[in-house]
């Protein structure tokens, strides 16, 4: 368990660094459109196998607050969108991945129990 507020940016920088990487940041755009709005809540779903969890890392590092990503994103779509610096690093992110919650556990009562304790320090 790592840490679930600001997460960084390792995992998507290893789907960069990645031969089969298709740019997918037209997604940041469509949820930059929602931000204060009445739709600001989205659901991103995809099939089996298709990038949902690289979706999550781009969007956390895209938003994160904690270090510049600028470097990141400056080849890919979303760099030429108007709403590009206007929300990069901008928020705090909070990443909870859920299959990790759920393997670990085996009810929604411990599940939520684990999400309650501060992640451990190596």
């Amino acid at each position: 368990m790592g840490s679930y507020l600001n997460p960084g940016n390792f995992s998507f920088r290893g789907s960069l660094r990645s031969k089969i990487y298709i740019d997918k940041s037209g997604l940041i755009s469509k949820t930059n459109e929602t931000l204060c709005t009445e739709q600001k809540y989205i659901c991103v779903s995809r099939p089996r196998r298709f990038g949902k969890s690289m979706a999550a890392n781009m969007l956390a590092a895209y938003y994160d607050r904690s270090e510049s990503t600028e470097e990141l994103f400056k080849n890919l779509s979303i760099s030429k969108d108007d709403s590009y610096k206007e929300n990069l690093n901008q928020y705090d992110v909070i990443k909870i991945n859920m299959q990790e919650f759920l393997s670990m556990t085996d009810t929604i009562e411990e599940m939520l129990e684990m999400l309650k304790k501060p992640p451990r320090v190596p």
